[in-house]
């Protein structure tokens, strides 16, 4: 199977540039991969579709203001700066600094041995080497960030939200409905991060969890539907199109990320008492299916880190299910969910979402991929 079989031609107005007025308003497409039908809900339909002893499995990582404004020292100019990750492999650090991988706009001119300025002087970072795509990597003068990311940062929206609303902008002219922000103030800085985002220094939220209420969580405990918890720490890698024509030679980004022992523990007992395991969101399926230990059939806990690419073919040891968005066409994440449902049926899923005008991408719509064969045991 090639990248060029999971392109697609999505109408730009379907781009979702906004969220949906209400959380678990957005729309649920219910697909069923064994017979290939489809419902068409809401997402606050999502209880009607687990049973009693199912466990929903969520990322509750939180999104960092990771976009700073900076000034070059060397010459007054602005520099646009995208905080990546935390960098450990470089030792002997004071305890005073940092260091974080990061991207710089422009980089080309961002050269090692000069400094960058943020907030007026009080934060200083020093560019101590470069790397391939604009990457550098930033010693900060303070190990902690969080009164420069919190008062100064910015929520780092995807790149195709920001160009949307920038063509949106400069148009002038009656856009689609779907394409219009709804009405009434929404911040990126609310909506942008799940309702149950608790630590971690992700720089995209796990969007499939945006469209959850604690209205709507309450509703699927009171199923006898548990609920447990990873951290994946997203990365920018996420949006980053897959390149080269075998999906198999993509090299896919590295992400951080922790299972807790009630988690391992929770999944466990739902396989032996014959439940299923519904993931919320791709994040959560990488750290679940990279942290299955195949020589004990459980998983492995605490910190741990993943480069795992799902790809059709791919043998699932953990999920049964999965809540999703819809995905930027020759994605790796496009080609995790063709892994679980199959590729046809995506395709077609995909092509009905789009003639029914579902919203796309992170502000977009869900989908609900149920189980195909009986729970894992």
């Amino acid at each position: 199977m090639l990248t060029s079989d999971f392109d697609y031609e999505l109408p730009r107005e379907l781009i979702a540039t906004h969220p949906a007025p209400q959380r678990d308003e957005s729309r649920l497409l219910v697909l069923h991969p064994a017979n290939g039908a489809m419902e068409h809900r809401q997402f606050h339909n999502l209880p009607n579709y687990l049973q009693p002893g199912d466990l929903l499995v969520m990322n509750d990582t939180r999104v960092i203001k990771a976009r700073l404004r900076g000034t070059r020292t060397t010459t007054g100019a602005g520099v646009e700066i995208l905080l990546l990750s935390v960098d450990a492999s470089i030792s002997g650090i004071p305890e005073s600094q940092i260091a974080w991988k990061a991207l710089c706009r422009p980089a080309k001119k961002v050269k090692t041995g000069e400094t960058i300025v943020f907030a007026g002087g009080n934060f200083i970072a020093t560019v101590v080497s470069e790397g391939e795509e604009g990457e550098r990597t930033l010693m900060f003068n303070s190990s902690d960030l969080q009164t420069l990311l919190e008062h100064h940062g910015e929520i780092p929206l995807p790149p195709y939200i920001v160009q949307r609303r920038k063509e949106i902008e400069a148009e002038h002219t009656d856009t689609p409905r779907e394409s219009l922000p709804p009405a009434g103030p929404i911040s990126d800085a609310e909506r942008y991060q799940t309702i149950y985002a608790r630590e971690g220094t992700s720089v995209a939220a796990p969007t499939a969890g945006l469209h959850f209420t604690p209205q709507l969580l309450d509703a699927i405990r009171s199923k006898s539907v548990k609920i447990a918890y990873v951290t994946l720490n997203v990365g920018a890698g996420t949006f980053k199109p897959v390149e080269v024509e075998n999906p198999a030679e993509h090299p896919i980004h590295e992400e951080s990320f922790s299972i807790p022992e009630e988690t391992a523990t929770l999944i466990a007992e739902t396989r032996a008492a014959g439940g299923r395991i519904i993931a919320v969101g791709t994040t959560t399926v990488r750290a679940l299916e990279s942290a299955f230990d195949s020589t004990t059939g459980n998983l492995r806990t605490g910190p741990q880190s993943t480069r795992l690419l799902i790809i059709p073919g791919y043998k699932f040891n953990v999920i049964d299910g999965l809540v999703t968005n819809f995905h930027l066409p020759r994605s790796s994440l496009l080609m995790m969910i063709s892994a679980l449902a199959g590729h046809q049926g995506i395709m077609t899923a995909y092509r009905e979402a789009i003639a029914q005008k579902y919203r796309f991408y992170s502000y977009g719509d869900a989908m609900l991929i149920l189980p195909t064969h009986p729970p894992i045991n």
